[in-house]
């Protein structure tokens, strides 16, 4: 990376937290206050796209909540979460476009959150979109342009950028 040219850095565009329950009623309300209190922000309720009767869920129906945090809030939210992880990444969590996917097993491990027996206990999923400035031109309305190859995050420009900017080990 040329860390004299700003337009070649990448940066963190977005984290998504999403809590898969599987079903709707008093779980999805108690996942959903966790996600309120863990980021501090409102979830929108994620709907099953298909039926699986093994499961018991129908398509449509509500089956977790999910959280897009930007900006100082995403960047204190993965930091924190980096932290649960004790800083250790996997390659394999990495993919081509250089987004970050990792999981935490326990809400419990989030600072200020406690056991409490009638909730019980809630994993969740963290994914982290990067990219580097400059990418509105493929998404701009008028003159949209295709971003150029090296305009794109690539997984090593990921791993480094996640070591460098978070201390992040990557196995």
């Amino acid at each position: 990376m040329n860390a004299a040219n700003v337009m070649r850095r990448p940066v963190v565009d977005k984290v998504v937290v999403h809590m898969g329950v599987g079903e709707s009623g008093e779980r999805l309300m108690n996942g959903e206050e966790l996600i309120r209190r863990i980021t501090g922000q409102s979830p929108v309720r994620t709907i099953a796209k298909k039926t699986q009767p093994a499961f018991g869920i129908r398509k449509g129906a509500p089956i977790g909540a999910k959280v897009t945090l930007r900006g100082d809030t995403a960047e204190t939210f993965l930091s924190t979460a980096l932290g649960i992880l004790e800083k250790v990444l996997f390659e394999s969590q990495f993919d081509k476009n250089g987004n970050v996917s990792f999981g935490i097993e326990e809400h419990t491990d989030f600072p200020g959150m406690s056991y409490d027996p009638k909730i019980g206990i809630y994993g969740m999923d963290v994914n982290v979109v990067l990219e580097r400035p400059g990418v509105r031109i493929a998404r701009r309305r008028e003159q949209q342009k295709k971003l150029p190859a090296h305009q794109r995050v690539t997984k090593e420009d990921a791993v480094a950028f996640m070591a460098e900017a978070y201390g992040v080990e990557v196995r």
